[in-house]
């Protein structure tokens, strides 16, 4: 049995959506897990890798009761450390942060017993979440897994006063040969393809097509051997090679008629494309169509309910692509 590993917090999030109204639930590494258990648990292993607190460790597992495939082993409060994060959409896609509570970082003991992994998938939502040192650790001691890594987390600083902002992911360079396929949306795109040097209105303008595909093709030549930048409604945008040139590719997006609440998109896309590379780690293509079609499903509801069975999903992958 192929197994796939989500690591990232479980934060407890206090959320108010662009219609102005108020979820509370347990977010990030909770929605890919739960995406896949509901598409593929009988025939994979999902392991969530966590670290949450003592006094929420018990609702935690909780939340995943009932739904196959998932070895709940690896989500521990040794050091009673969690986050929690309060959201507030001011439209469908933009959001205020906060954050009040931290957990401590995944480190290489964390995967001790999962080296045989096929497929992990990183989703931190801030810098401090993931470790180089956990990455070289994989790379080093667990060569045939693919390292899928989102860099939501090395482009968001938590300042004292708990407002979450965006911030150049200046180390970059450092990270890159560690990583297989680096997901990303269009604003950490342009917080990870910096400038030499400003002017102040730079700083307005979104990152180009040219500059995105600089940036791919920069990833490649570090090691990185696919790059997805996620850009809203309009689709995926994909680097890659293909018999040694160079490959740049949009991936359309599912259409949605009503998005409810877009919390977790992002996660349930990188969960996606874990799960299509599970079936071929080579396939960049199909695999961004998994993570497209969890994104989608992920903007239809508030709950866990929006996911659906592999037959399901599949069909809305035949129906939007062929």
């Amino acid at each position: 049995m192929k197994r796939i590993a989500i690591v990232g917090p479980i934060p407890r999030d206090h959320i108010v959506t662009h219609q102005g109204d108020l979820i509370q639930k347990w977010g990030c590494v909770t929605h890919p897990v739960i995406a896949l258990s509901v598409m593929a648990g009988e025939s994979i292993e999902i392991i969530p890798v966590c670290h949450v607190r003592n006094v929420d460790l018990d609702n935690v597992r909780e939340v995943f009761k009932g739904y196959p495939g998932i070895n709940l082993n690896h989500i521990t409060s040794t050091n009673d450390q969690g986050d929690i994060i309060s959201l507030r959409f001011v439209d469908v896609n933009n959001r205020l942060e906060r954050q009040t509570g931290f957990m401590d970082p995944i480190v290489p003991a964390d995967f001790k017993d999962l080296l045989d992994v096929d497929v992990f998938v990183f989703i931190p939502i801030s810098d401090y979440e993931i470790s180089l040192e956990t990455l070289q650790f994989l790379k080093k001691k667990s060569r045939k897994s693919v390292i899928i890594f989102d860099a939501h987390g090395p482009t968001t600083a938590c300042l004292f006063n708990g407002e979450r902002m965006r911030k150049f992911w200046i180390d970059r360079d450092q990270w890159l040969p560690y990583i297989d396929v680096l997901k990303m949306n269009i604003e950490e795109a342009q917080a990870s393809w910096f400038k030499k040097e400003y002017e102040s209105t730079d700083f307005t303008q979104e990152i180009s097509h040219e500059d995105m595909r600089i940036f791919g093709q920069h990833c490649l030549d570090k090691g990185v051997k696919c790059v997805a930048i996620t850009m809203d409604s309009r689709g995926c945008m994909l680097y890659y090679k293909k018999r040694g040139k160079f490959v740049e590719e949009m991936v359309p997006a599912v259409k949605v008629e009503n998005v409810i609440d877009t919390t977790g998109c992002g996660d349930s896309f990188a969960g996606g494309v874990g799960f299509g590379l599970l079936q071929d780690p080579k396939d960049y293509v199909n695999a961004v169509r998994y993570g497209n079609a969890l994104g989608a499903l992920r903007t239809q509801g508030k709950t866990f309910a929006v996911f659906k069975s592999k037959v399901e999903t599949d069909k809305i992958i035949q129906e939007t692509y062929f």
